[in-house]
């Protein structure tokens, strides 16, 4: 590293730039979950499927995984100031004209360009935060990041369902487009590129665009297909899919490629979209694998609190979001906290007492059942949010620990790539494991369910007398037994989902405590100590 690399600080006050960054990165996040609440409102707006609405959320999420990992590399021929800025430009351009969309293909195709937007921003806000903070106070840098990135999924169901209930779904949209124009305005004044990103732009500039095309099309090939698959698996019943086994096929194929194509490209001395050296790092290594687990255990539980609530205890869609909120605010009252301590504590054991918090929350959830009150649930939820902010911060900041100070951003892509690819599979895994779990259970309770069975035919003519003269109407015996088995079917039904909530839950527990002992793998570095670059 250079004389003029190693001095290098920001013109501008280092917070400053900080909170200029984490709006952009706040607005992007809560836009992949805001949508969510909303998609029964756009699909009646413009006449379309509830099926087919989802498209609306895949087309971001896909235009957003191809983006996300190669954000690193386009960088280095524009500039990560101009890069970061194109991104916000196109992503409040974008926002504005999904609001404005007739139809749903437009629609669509504007949630593409959305994603294109959004995918470029947290990768390189986080390179921004590596770059303007020295080491011993990155922690509390990203503790800021760390507000936006993981409280933002927990507001968004909340925020849009009272905005389409009180507006119109169009404004979870409109919203995004003062935002985007106030963080340009700041981020045009405040934020600057260091003199790496500026030399290896220019000696890009020298040398032509030599762009690595092929590795660009293997990664949007690879990463768009994977989103698709995790993303419609569960609906289209997989590998009984003919599209789906297409596109696993495709990705697969692709990936594998890419893995081959890119370590080639490093042995030629070329740039690499994708900069696979990094995992020679065993500390990234171990940070991208628990960045990943983060990722599933986040966003796994994001969906799987509202679903139950909402399709068990018949909450509506608002006060679902509500059950989940409370987590969203403990947590951005506990990331100061990370950040004060992640100078002072070995970020290993404020890692492993992350992952045994949210192993200890997720195993307290199995005492859920279907009288739970709303407050338990919110307190449940607060518990598991604790864990999960010691974890964001110090396995952030680990995953710079030895790396070159230019390869800032390559760190930023792939870690984020690790934890919106945790998701997906973790939201996937999720919906899978609870259909296949629920009829499981109830094929099990069904095997009760026989007139031979003294128990259960107690309880078909307890009821049966029961509707006979319920409200007053005298039902017949056939209708009375009819309505008998049809109650204690619904209640099978009920328990067989009950079931295969907590059997899912189980297996969060169970991944989260098997990260622990990976913990110890990694690197030790004293705290407040600085990186190596």
């Amino acid at each position: 590293m250079n004389a003029a690399e190693e001095v290098w600080k920001p013109k501008h006050n280092q917070w400053a730039i900080a909170l200029t960054v984490t709006l952009a990165t706040f607005m992007e996040v809560l836009d992949t979950s805001i949508a969510n609440v909303a998609l029964p409102h756009i699909a009646g707006g413009l006449g379309a499927s509830q099926d087919q609405a989802t498209w609306v959320l895949t087309s971001y999420l896909v235009s957003n995984a191809i983006v996300l990992p190669a954000s690193a590399y386009l960088t280095t021929f524009i500039g990560r100031k101009k890069f970061y800025m194109i991104c916000v430009a196109l992503f409040g351009l974008s926002s504005m004209l999904c609001g404005l969309a007739p139809s749903l293909p437009l629609l669509i195709f504007f949630r593409v360009l959305q994603g294109t937007g959004g995918g470029g921003l947290q990768p390189s806000e986080q390179a921004i935060l590596a770059d303007t903070f020295e080491p011993k106070k990155r922690g509390q840098a990203f503790a800021i990041y760390g507000m936006a990135v993981v409280a933002a999924p927990a507001i968004g169901p909340t925020l849009g369902g009272w905005i389409t209930d009180n507006f119109t779904w169009r404004w979870i949209f409109f919203i995004n487009v003062p935002i985007a124009i106030l963080s340009l305005l700041l981020t045009s004044r405040l934020v600057e590129d260091p003199p790496h990103i500026s030399e290896e732009v220019e000696k890009n500039r020298k040398h032509g665009l030599n762009l690595d095309l092929m590795g660009f099309g293997l990664l949007a090939v690879g990463f768009g297909s994977l989103e698709f698959i995790m993303d419609k698996g569960q609906e289209d019943d997989w590998f009984g899919s003919h599209i789906i086994t297409t596109f696993a096929i495709l990705s697969a194929v692709s990936l594998v490629t890419l893995v081959f194509y890119e370590l080639w490209q490093i042995h030629k001395k070329r740039r690499p979209i994708l900069d696979l050296t990094l995992f020679k790092n065993r500390t990234f290594a171990i940070s991208f694998t628990l960045m990943f687990i983060l990722g599933v255990a986040l966003f796994g539980t994001t969906v799987l609190i509202p679903q139950f609530v909402q399709t068990l205890l018949g909450y509506t869609a608002e006060r679902a979001g509500l059950v989940i909120s409370p987590g969203g605010f403990a947590i951005m009252a506990l990331m100061p906290l990370v950040g004060f301590l992640i100078g002072r504590v070995d970020p290993r054991y404020m890692i492993v007492f992350g992952f045994s918090i949210t192993c200890a929350a997720l195993s307290l959830m199995h005492t859920l059942n279907l009288q739970v009150s709303y407050g338990y649930i919110a307190m449940l939820r607060v518990f598991q949010a604790s864990g999960l902010a010691f974890l964001f911060v110090p396995i952030n900041t680990l995953s710079y620990t030895d790396i070159p100070r230019e390869k800032n951003n390559d760190v930023s892509g792939l870690v984020n790539l690790a934890r919106n690819i945790g998701g997906s599979v973790g939201t996937s895994f999720l919906t899978t494991a609870l259909a296949r779990r629920q009829q499981f259970h109830q094929d099990r309770l069904s095997m009760y369910m026989m007139r031979q069975n003294p128990n259960f035919a107690a309880r078909v003519n307890g009821l049966a007398t029961y509707f006979a003269h319920a409200g007053g109407i005298t039902a017949s015996s056939s209708q009375a037994q009819h309505m008998a088995l049809a109650s204690i079917y619904n209640q099978l039904q009920q328990q067989a989902a009950m079931l295969s909530y907590l059997d899912v839950i189980a297996i969060l527990a169970i991944a989260s405590a098997a990260m622990i002992p990976l913990v110890f793998l990694m690197k030790h570095k004293e705290p407040g100590a600085a990186a190596m670059h």
